[in-house]
């Protein structure tokens, strides 16, 4: 009995379970290196072609994102029935497994972000330069305007009967209500994103076959299943931006700040969230 108390003391020893208040949840004996913050700005990035081509695959990611997604809701609009279409649960699969599809196809290019919620997040926890991240923000709010406006091109009057897959509150719903949902949702993707991209995750993991893109994209299919009732699912700025510009009728625009404002609070929380409380970076001994 002594012996087997004696292997549970260096047990409890060798895998301790609880930290000081105020320490890093980690041992100081590394087995992966932390990236170094990302400057501010960065000028020399303007000169290199992985700068400008990073943002091109931003720019086709959330053209391609556009494009399958809107006409998966157009889709589902015109069809008679729920019944007779994909339906709520057919939209979700659509958006999050694009997510899917495009993080795993751009990831190793740009970082696979195709949302600005998702840049902001970054570039608040470091990750990106100022610079880097403005560019992607663009050219994904570019990539999304021009996703819709085939969507549109290829069904011209639809579009405009059906709503264009444009982000509004439904009706009964509050706009704290909207809000609201757009921050817990984005929030959700983007704490999503910090976990399935961590260093430290990485090397603690290695051991299981974990694919980064794919709880991205559930994450994403999980949040619409929760709130296209409620706003429709933006969670991305691009996206409601893409889908308003082409639409482009007064109710469309009536309360398209929520999707901007909500994504951007999410996010923010969930770097705050990721580097202070899972992280603990703040905390963490410089020696």
């Amino acid at each position: 009995m002594e012996g087997k108390e004696e292997d549970v003391r260096v047990g409890a020893n060798k895998f301790p379970e609880r930290q000081p208040i105020g320490t890093s949840a980690q041992s100081t004996d590394k087995d992966y290196k932390e990236p170094p913050p990302a400057p501010l700005f960065e000028p020399g990035e303007l000169s290199s072609w992985s700068f400008w081509r990073a943002g091109i695959a931003e720019f086709i990611a959330t053209f391609l994102f556009l494009y399958i997604t809107v006409l998966t809701v157009m889709g589902v609009k015109r069809a008679p029935n729920m019944c007779a279409s994909v339906g709520i649960q057919g939209i979700a699969w659509a958006f999050g497994g694009m997510i899917f599809a495009l993080v795993y196809c751009t990831a190793g290019i740009s970082g696979g972000h195709i949302n600005p919620a998702v840049t902001f997040g970054l570039f608040l926890a470091r990750k990106l330069s100022l610079t880097r991240a403005l560019y992607y923000i663009i050219m994904q709010c570019l990539g999304a305007i021009c996703g819709a406006g085939v969507v549109k091109g290829f069904q011209p009057t639809p579009y405009q009967t059906f709503g264009g897959g444009a982000n509004t509150v439904a009706p009964g719903y509050t706009k704290g209500s909207g809000l609201g949902a757009e921050i817990i949702g984005t929030f959700v993707l983007v704490y999503t994103v910090f976990s399935a991209t961590d260093a430290k995750r990485s090397a603690r993991d290695s051991h299981v076959p974990i694919l980064a893109p794919l709880p991205i994209g559930f994450a994403v299919f999980l949040v619409h299943l929760a709130t296209i009732p409620i706003t429709g699912t933006g969670i991305n700025p691009a996206r409601s931006l893409g889908a308003a510009i082409i639409y482009n009728k007064d109710h469309s625009w009536d309360d398209h700040w929520i999707f901007w404002v909500g994504p951007f609070i999410g996010a923010a929380l969930a770097a705050l969230y990721h580097q202070i409380v899972i992280r603990a970076i703040p905390f963490k001994s410089k020696s």
